[in-house]
């Protein structure tokens, strides 16, 4: 039986995932989070197989969450479940520990085929976001300015390119002002960005200035 704990902050979501997991009888829901505080304590408190986790998680970005989960449970196989459509938060995710991506608009039968094929072992991601995986591999391939970014700062320059206001960011993020800023001008730095302009026009030309979940 493949156990499974579903993290989204949306319950309406979550009881749809429930649903089409309690369908499958090879799977059970073992638990469920809606917030990066309770992923971390089912991480730490139960034995699943594999996490089903959103992107756009309160209190810590996705990412964070899974390089947090890993590091608490190496085996842990992770299916990022995401409004995102854009292949680079496919890449980074796999690259950031994900065993697998998909985006919320998938058919039911696929994730549950998703969900099987991580948890034997595999991975599922696209044809697209292999080759990326694959180009970034080889010798001498250029990397991004924003794959140099860290897991918060990642989040900060995604909420900024949609349009987000820092005191805003601070408030859906649960930081302070001070912080944001900070992560704003080291983001900045890291990106050779000058301005918000500068910013947008970046997100626009790698397909990172999507719009974000209410």
């Amino acid at each position: 039986m493949i156990r499974i704990v579903i993290a989204d902050d949306h319950a309406i979501v979550r009881e749809g995932l429930k649903r089409i997991v309690g369908a499958a009888d090879d799977m059970t829901v073992a638990g469920e989070a809606a917030d990066g505080l309770e992923v971390m304590q089912q991480v730490r408190e139960l034995e699943f197989d594999v996490l089903v986790l959103d992107l756009s998680m309160p209190g810590r970005s996705g990412m964070e969450l899974i390089k947090l989960a890993r590091a608490e449970k190496p085996q842990l196989r992770i299916l990022v479940l995401s409004m995102h459509q854009e292949m680079q938060y496919a890449v980074r995710a796999i690259k950031t520990g994900a065993s697998g991506y998909l985006t919320k608009e998938s058919a039911p039968a696929q994730l549950v085929q998703a969900l099987r094929k991580i948890a034997g072992g595999g991975a599922y991601i696209s044809a697209e976001v292999a080759e990326q995986l694959a180009l970034g591999a080889m010798p001498g391939a250029a990397a991004a300015s924003h794959e140099a970014l860290s897991a918060r700062e990642f989040e900060v320059f995604r909420l900024l390119a949609a349009g987000v206001s820092v005191t805003d960011i601070a408030g859906r993020l649960a930081v302070s002002v001070k912080t944001v800023s900070s992560h704003k001008a080291n983001l900045m730095q890291k990106m050779g960005l000058a301005n918000q302009s500068d910013l947008l026009r970046y997100a626009i030309r790698h397909g990172l200035a999507d719009p974000l979940e209410p």
